[in-house]
């Protein structure tokens, strides 16, 4: 089993409840290493003395804050003694809706375990939070920073996701985002609308598969044995005449995307085209 990253407890109001933390996320990203193109020697990272030259053990190493031009040198004992109580609690300070706080701010998420003989505390906020239908946000210092965070109900665990705080977040000013007051086409927002609703589905993350790295490791795997694969086109090609966004609207819906119908002569409308499921990479 996997070793905790944190330990410590959750202070909700006059209750405490211990727990470990665990890492809920696992890359499925490919393991690759880099290697020296000529004999495909590993490449090795050594911590270098930039005045000597000279590598550095771990144990010699030392963090240090440069104050009027001198560093000063901090230890373990230091930044825990700079709050105690933070390295060791996660604070809950408010319960919140889970909708009023935006994407942006999400960062990594962690399981919270109880130890057997704290279960109940542990149960007790669970119970109520599911009942209140509301999350807990807080905050701890884990590594030597300070974190805010939101505890949620999954199934039934707590569970801890980091958040950015909000001078964390770079402003939108500083980037060329469209106006609000930019006006759209009538027509291409109706086309748009009838797109969104054609694709709408019920959220199952189980659809969604990284189909990138298991055409990456079937490269590799045919690259080993000497075998070309045909690389795989995911982007539909649009007709030639389809040059508008209101035709690239109706062709996306399987509608006639130039010719409009006759004046008189009305015809039935062209049922929608079966959508293939897209799968996020």
């Amino acid at each position: 089993m996997a070793r905790p990253i944190w330990t410590g407890t959750i202070a909700f109001g006059l209750v405490n409840i211990p727990v470990k933390m665990y890492s809920a996320i696992s890359s499925a990203a490919l393991d690759l290493d880099m290697l020296d193109k000529k004999d495909k020697s590993h490449i090795k990272y050594k911590r270098v003395n930039e005045d000597t030259g000279k590598e550095v053990a771990w144990s010699n190493i030392v963090k240090g804050y440069k104050v009027d031009g001198n560093y000063v040198i901090l230890d373990n004992k230091d930044f825990e003694q700079a709050s105690a109580e933070k390295t060791k609690r996660i604070d809950i300070t408010s319960f919140v809706k889970e909708d009023e706080i935006d994407a942006i701010y999400y960062d990594t998420t962690y399981y919270l375990e109880p130890e057997p003989k704290d279960e109940k505390p542990y149960t007790l906020l669970r119970s109520a939070m599911k009942k209140t239908g509301v999350v807990a946000m807080g905050s701890f210092v884990m590594r030597n920073k300070e974190h805010l965070c939101v505890i949620k109900v999954l199934e039934n665990a707590l569970v801890l996701t980091k958040l950015h705080f909000a001078q964390e977040i770079r402003p939108l000013s500083d980037y060329k985002i469209p106006a609000a007051s930019i006006k759209t086409n009538p027509s291409e927002v109706k086309m748009a609308v009838s797109l969104i609703e054609h694709m709408k589905e019920a959220f199952d993350i189980s659809m969604y598969k990284d189909e990138y790295t298991a055409q990456l490791l079937k490269f590799i795997k045919a690259k080993a044995k000497g075998k070309k694969l045909t690389p795989v086109k995911t982007k539909a090609t649009l007709p030639d005449d389809v040059n508008s966004l209101l035709a690239q609207l109706k062709a996306s819906l399987g509608k006639e995307p130039t010719k409009a119908a006759p004046a008189k002569k009305k015809t039935a409308a062209k049922k929608p085209a079966p959508r293939k499921r897209k799968k996020l990479a």
